[in-house]
């Protein structure tokens, strides 16, 4: 089950278990779409991996499987990545 992470790993960013604006890569790294399009070009920068848009988890369920409260963030922040 998907942790649905609180935060951009890069800019810090509140992402709730609603926002269309999350991406996620195969481990979960969580970022914004901001700065998916605009640092990390599409790429995740902990494993590489491609970053998409992470899936909402409706209300009801919520409730059952809350979404995580620890927030994770690169203390570096994210260096532009090459195209």
């Amino acid at each position: 089950m998907l942790e649905l992470r609180p935060n951009c790993e890069c800019c810090d960013k509140d992402l709730p278990p609603e926002s269309m604006e999350a991406r996620i890569c195969t481990y979960e790294c969580t970022f914004c779409a901001d700065c998916v399009d605009n640092v990390l070009n599409g790429a995740c920068p902990n494993c590489g991996g491609n970053l998409v848009a992470r899936p909402i988890r409706p209300a009801a369920m919520l409730a059952k499987h809350p979404a995580s409260t620890k927030r994770v963030l690169k203390a570096e922040g994210c260096a532009p990545r090459a195209a």
